[in-house]
């Protein structure tokens, strides 16, 4: 048994209900919070760095919106139900259907965006999808989501890359550390498309194609043969064609047929990165198709160089998806998805999660019962000044218990309440850091709380 299921057998008798969650999600407890914040902190920060505006929606959506019929997983692994008013929903098992659907609201019945183009939107959300959980995989997660609207060129895809690499360096991973694997859907359908692959065969054909790191080629001509009905010859041209790892290497295998325009896209991609700064972090990589049908031209896929991890994110451009859902007019779009569980492991595995303690200024205590009231008044006012303040709510028999609180929860100062200190107007600071024991504690005026910071100016 793994730790987790022995810790929820001995807590089974414990108690009437399980205290574990259910299969799959996870409890944010307070040390997990300020990782996750500080992680978090760090998405918004650079995706305000590249001036993108943070949008919402609701977790719950139309089920409609997923029903694609591209054989993806994703259409399997919903957490869908019919609601008490007969309406088919399902929790977001991804974002960008709720995006496709918000642009949408603004469009008119002509297709002319309303809003000023381009659209650079990015969200947090979190996404719910039934599947086997396992190393960095659960069954809800957050997801950093940075998508462009507007821009037809390959400018926006090497944005939006540029986006994550600044990411990756704001937090101490380096190009040795990681890699991002590029390759053009639309290079790939010109390719099939001479193996005899329709156009109508090519977004399910990818689907599978995708799985080819998780069930090996064996598995996925197999998929192709007996599902798809490819011809098992094709099927293994296909997967041949995939091993290829540069534009020239596949130029080679596939000879005149490549669509052009898709490899000068390519091309003018792995120029952009260079004068970007962010080269070294790219890779081609024929195999990556992405799993979902919505998807376009270039798409790309990051991952652990260490081969330890599955992938990191991932994204692409999908110039037709408002078109599936009613657009008269095809929206260039390009966006990527960046869960929040294997770059965790992948922050612990290279340790560079920082230290991330409970902290506050103050623990304001009162002498006794009697001036708990006063106390009260203090804190506000300390708090109106800025500070962050623990108020102690039930008075302590002894100091050196007050003292002990403090330090526990990370608070640099006490502020004791005592009847002499009140009577006289002030109220008494200890800096609990201080090294000089005889200059540790001062008398504040209580209608100068506002200047605590300058009764301790190494605070």
């Amino acid at each position: 048994k793994g730790k987790k299921e022995e810790k929820a057998a001995a807590t089974a008798n414990k108690f009437p209900i399980s205290v574990e969650p259910p299969m799959g999600t996870r409890d944010f407890y307070p040390e997990d919070m300020r990782v996750r914040n500080w992680m978090f902190g760090h998405f918004r920060d650079v995706a305000k760095s590249f001036a993108f505006q943070e949008y919402d929606a609701p977790v719950l959506e139309h089920e409609e919106l997923y029903k694609r019929k591209a054989g993806e997983e994703i259409t399997q692994q919903m957490y869908n139900f019919v609601d008490k008013m007969g309406y088919k929903v399902t929790l977001r098992p991804e974002m960008t259907p709720s995006l496709a659907r918000m642009i949408l609201a603004r469009t008119t019945e002509s297709g002319e965006t309303k809003m000023m183009l381009p659209v650079k939107w990015f969200s947090i959300p979190q996404c719910w999808r039934f599947e086997t959980t396992q190393r960095g995989r659960k069954r809800e997660h957050y997801q950093w989501n940075m998508d462009i609207v507007g821009v037809k060129s390959i400018g926006a895809e090497v944005e939006l890359m540029a986006a994550i690499t600044t990411f990756f360096t704001n937090v101490g991973i380096t190009s040795k550390d990681v890699g991002i694997k590029v390759n053009s859907r639309k290079v790939m359908a010109s390719i099939l498309k001479q193996q005899g692959i329709s156009d109508a065969q090519f977004a399910p054909v990818c689907v599978v194609v995708d799985k080819l790191d998780k069930i090996g080629p064996e598995e996925v001509i197999k998929e192709l043969v007996q599902n798809l009905s490819v011809p098992k010859a094709t099927a293994e041209t296909i997967i041949k064609t995939m091993s290829a790892r540069s534009v020239d290497e596949l130029k080679a295998i596939c000879g005149a047929g490549v669509d052009q325009e898709g490899l000068d896209e390519l091309a003018e991609l792995f120029a952009q990165a260079k004068e970007y700064g962010f080269a070294d972090f790219l890779i081609f990589d024929a195999s990556v198709v992405r799993g979902l049908a919505y998807y376009t031209g270039v798409v790309f896929e990051c991952f652990d160089r260490s081969g330890e991890l599955r992938a990191i994110c991932g994204g692409g451009r999908y110039d037709r998806l408002l078109s599936l859902y009613g657009s008269k007019q095809e929206v260039p779009c390009v966006g990527f998805g960046f869960g929040d569980c294997v770059i965790l492991e992948l922050l612990q595995m290279k340790n560079l999660i920082p230290p991330l303690a409970q902290t506050a200024d103050f623990v304001v205590a009162a002498f006794d019962k009697t001036m708990l009231a006063k106390a009260m008044n203090v804190a506000a006012g300390l708090r109106n000044a800025g500070a962050v303040v623990d108020m102690q709510c039930e008075p302590k028999k002894k100091i050196a218990q007050t003292f002990d609180y403090a330090n526990r929860v990370g608070a640099r100062f006490v502020a004791l309440v005592a009847p002499d200190e009140w009577d006289k107007g002030m109220v008494r600071i200890k800096d609990l850091r201080a090294e000089d024991k005889t200059t540790n504690q001062k008398d504040l005026k209580l209608d100068s709380l506002a200047d605590w910071v300058s009764l301790f100016p190494d605070a």
